[in-house]
């Protein structure tokens, strides 16, 4: 967990995302993810998984492993920009060392960008992603039948694309998938420039690009969270998931709030502050 000193200076971050506040958080978390070690002992760069220049991958490994679990990340980054190595940072390589750490091997991918490519080029990415990692993973020492998908925030709403079906694929070999403030309806956010990059201008098409039908629908366990700190929207999104699964479901998916996160800190967080969610995480998998 974070010591007393770190956490109080989390608490003072500002939750919302400006280019003062990202420098903020990287001050915070960069020094303490180098002081505890943050990569995995053997990661593979730059895999492709596709045609595309965005569509690489890493793998994030132990020399030795072999038939173990899969969590495949996908960074966020507001549709429009986001890599799964941030230079200079720690991240997203801190989601590989966690993984690791958990007897996990971790994917970390990147994915096609908008408005370039609009929706539903994410969740068509995940579909390539997890195809490539079906055929090649287990020589990498990764289960291909046990693989956890898990997004933030735009990555998390690819995740959610996927699961709902908007790639023309089946979710086969995902056993479970994490939804980290993740956005299911582009209606209530239209208003944010992103958003519509991505979905496009038309309201009209918003009913049919929700993933939450989809969700309600899907029989792939569910972990989703939200940071106590984080944007009004990503809360917005989740109670509506959660809302609409009640009313359609004999049973809730796993809720998660992370106490005094941000939507930034929440992931760059991961191996530091495992009280807050690793170990949820790391129950999760276990338990798929």
């Amino acid at each position: 967990m974070l010591v007393d000193e770190s956490l109080a200076a989390l608490r003072r971050l500002d939750w919302r995302i400006t280019p003062e506040s990202r420098a903020a958080h990287r001050a915070l978390f960069t020094p303490l993810h180098e002081t505890h070690g943050y990569r995995a002992p053997v990661v593979h760069r730059d895999l492709a998984y596709g045609d595309d220049a965005r569509q690489r991958l890493d793998v994030h490994t132990a020399p030795g492993a072999a038939g173990r679990p899969v969590l495949v990340f996908l960074h966020g980054g507001g549709f429009t920009a986001g890599d799964k190595t941030l230079p200079g940072t720690p991240f997203y390589d801190n989601v590989g060392g966690w993984a690791t750490g958990n007897d996990v091997v971790a994917v970390t991918m990147t994915y096609r960008l908008a408005p370039e490519h609009p929706w539903p080029s994410g969740a068509q990415d995940v579909a390539a992603a997890v195809a490539w990692i079906r055929e090649h993973i287990a020589g990498h020492g990764g289960d291909p039948d046990r693989i956890v998908l898990m997004g933030h925030s735009a990555g998390g709403t690819h995740v959610a694309g996927y699961l709902a079906g908007q790639a023309g694929t089946a979710a086969t070999g995902v056993i479970a998938a994490v939804l980290l403030s993740a956005f299911f309806d582009p209606a209530p956010v239209q208003h944010q420039a992103p958003m519509r990059a991505y979905f496009g201008e038309d309201p009209d098409r918003y009913p049919m690009q929700s993933a939450v039908a989809g969700l309600v629908g899907s029989d792939v366990p569910l972990l989703v969270a939200v940071a106590e700190r984080d944007l009004p929207d990503c809360h917005g999104q989740a109670v509506a998931l959660l809302d609409a699964m009640l009313a359609h479901r004999a049973s809730m998916p796993l809720f998660v709030t992370i106490p005094d996160h941000t939507h930034l800190s929440e992931i760059q967080s991961l191996g530091l502050d495992d009280e807050a969610f690793g170990a949820a995480l790391a129950r999760f998998i276990r338990r798929a």
